[in-house]
């Protein structure tokens, strides 16, 4: 008789607060302090800690709104880089625990548990498992749920933050999804939520009143979708991680500005953040690109593709303001951003008869910056032209 396959165990494991954790972690004086991460009167709050979420701060509302709800808030500048830098290290955590890890973003990633039981127990101890290497690595907590599917896993890793567990297990599916208001069901919100409460549906388990048919006939292939999860029914596998396919930073300024001194350093400034970023992945990019929006809002985009993959800032940088000097801007910007893309190109092969380039020492600023910055920190060491420059 063949045997049966192991019980189907999906992990979703979602940082608390990540932005706004890294913040306290790198600044212990902040801990235990509302603090949200967005700054300027033009930023939104990308993050909010715990303790700032108590006067109603949440993400994706303006600073300004914020700092009247919380005027005593703590409000820092977003620091991606070193978000990103955080998050790779948090995935490399998960991949000791299996092969099979999706990143979904910078803050969360799905992890397929299946068949791990001899190595790691049962689902309870895999779970406190994961969040305690995840803490002993960073200095971060996370919050994780694990369930025989990957939208419950998700669901199940909001239950108990911050630095929790939630399992469902296949037993308890049913009650689970009866009892769950529709509105946590991904991909339910807006004229989906509202169709739905017309329609007398107010937990997951109403869907199921109505046949798969009715569903299509009221909200098309959304709706087929909804009775499958109403059901416990998700195939979606769990997909190893695959690199990014670019690196960028871009910043909105305080004030419109198309000054040439001004432009250039927030160029210079972004394309150390992208070379840094695409030297700690180990990943070359031909093509730079050069983002700005008007103060209009209109946008524009310019690049330029390299005979040579490159991860130096230099050539970063004098690419994008060589692309800036082209798009010569005649009016103000609000935006400016710099790219890298096309990853995974070989650097171009000279012939026989063409004469080797003079040698110089690409790159070696770069490592001796990254070395630096490695063991004392991202702020440790800056280039001169960046000094007493306000970001």
């Amino acid at each position: 008789m063949a045997k049966a396959p192991p019980e189907r165990r999906i992990a979703h494991i979602d940082m608390d607060a990540f932005f706004a954790s890294i913040e306290q972690l790198d600044h212990p004086e902040w801990r235990g302090k509302p603090l949200a991460v967005g700054d300027g009167p033009r930023s939104v709050v990308s993050a909010a800690s715990y303790e700032i979420r108590a006067f109603g701060v949440r993400s994706a509302m303006p600073v300004q709104q914020a700092k009247k709800l919380c005027p005593q808030g703590i409000f820092v500048p977003v620091r991606m880089w070193r978000y990103k830098e955080l998050s790779r290290r948090v995935m490399a955590v998960l991949q000791r625990f299996s092969p099979l890890v999706e990143q979904a973003s910078v803050d969360e990633a799905y992890l397929d548990a299946t068949g791990l039981e001899r190595l790691f127990g049962p689902p309870e101890e895999f779970a406190g498992a994961l969040r305690a290497a995840v803490k002993e690595e960073t200095g971060l907590t996370c919050s994780v749920g694990m369930a025989p599917v990957r939208f419950l896993a998700k669901i199940a890793s909001d239950y108990n933050k911050p630095d929790g567990q939630t399992i469902i297990r296949p037993g308890d599916m049913r009650a689970f999804l009866d009892a769950l208001p529709v509105q946590k069901v991904p991909g339910v919100g807006g004229r989906t939520l509202e169709t739905l409460q017309k329609l007398g549906v107010k937990n997951a388990g109403d869907v199921l009143r109505q046949p798969a048919s009715f569903w299509q006939k009221q909200l098309g292939e959304r709706g087929l979708w909804l009775h499958a999860l109403a059901q416990g029914r998700d195939d979606r596998p769990v997909t190893p991680f695959t690199p990014p396919k670019s690196s960028s930073a871009e910043n909105t300024f305080d004030k419109d500005t198309r000054d040439p001194a001004t432009l250039r350093r927030w160029l210079l400034l972004q394309s150390d953040r992208v070379g840094a970023d695409l030297r700690a992945q180990g990943v070359r990019g031909r093509t730079v690109t050069l983002k700005a929006k008007f103060a209009d809002f209109s946008q524009v985009t310019r690049s330029r593709t390299l005979p040579e993959a490159i991860c130096d800032t230099q050539t970063i940088f004098d690419t994008a303001v060589s692309l800036l000097a082209e798009l010569n801007p005649r009016q103000d910007l609000r935006l400016i951003g710099v790219g890298v893309s096309q990853f995974g190109d070989r650097p171009r092969q000279l012939s026989l008869m063409e004469p080797e380039p003079t040698a110089r020492p690409k790159g070696a600023l770069d490592s001796a910056m990254d070395a630096v910055r490695g063991r004392f920190g991202k702020g440790a060491i800056m280039r001169g032209e960046l000094l007493n420059f306000d970001e």
